[in-house]
């Protein structure tokens, strides 16, 4: 038998019952548990080709086993917490921060289509996103409130066809 094999049969019959104490410690759910002893295992059995016996073989099973339950918590803990798709009742808010880095997105690039059009209807659209009204645009641009009207209504559905996607974008 090689030394790295001695060295790992030692560690599993002195130290095995404390791997699983400390997976059962860190992971409740008992088969998480059982995997995260059996990674503390492999590690174990990984590490011990280096092992130079700079310190004891319990200092070492214990380093190792502690390194790999501290990823598996730091793994555990990062990102959104999982939850299977029957259990979700509804959808996130709308002041969800994602939904409204998509929102501040869209905004964006609405801001800079308006900025490629020619001043006179830029100025008509930038007026109709403030909420002023067809007569108030009327007296700011010079129009008239029928062209004002026009002008809003072919503006929409000009941005709003940089948005739609397209038959042959639908059919791929």
């Amino acid at each position: 038998m090689s030394k790295q094999t001695d060295l790992y049969t030692q560690a599993g019959e002195r130290f095995a019952p404390a791997l699983a104490r400390l997976a059962r410690a860190v992971e409740r759910d008992s088969e998480k548990a059982r995997d995260l002893e059996q990674d503390m295992h492999a590690a174990l059995w990984v590490s011990l080709s280096r092992f130079k016996q700079q310190c004891a073989l319990k200092t070492w099973v214990y380093r190792v086993a502690h390194n790999v339950a501290a990823d598996h918590v730091n793994k555990a803990t990062k990102g959104p917490k999982r939850v299977p798709l029957d259990e979700i009742e509804e959808l996130p808010s709308p002041t969800n921060p994602e939904c409204e880095t998509g929102q501040s997105i869209i905004l964006a690039q609405v801001q800079d289509l308006i900025r490629e059009l020619p001043f006179p209807d830029s100025q008509v659209m930038l007026l109709w996103l403030e909420g002023e009204s067809t007569n108030a645009i009327a007296e700011v641009t010079g129009l008239s409130t029928s062209a004002v009207g026009v002008r809003v209504h072919r503006l929409k559905k000009l941005l709003a066809a940089h948005f739609t996607p397209s038959n042959e974008e639908i059919s791929l």
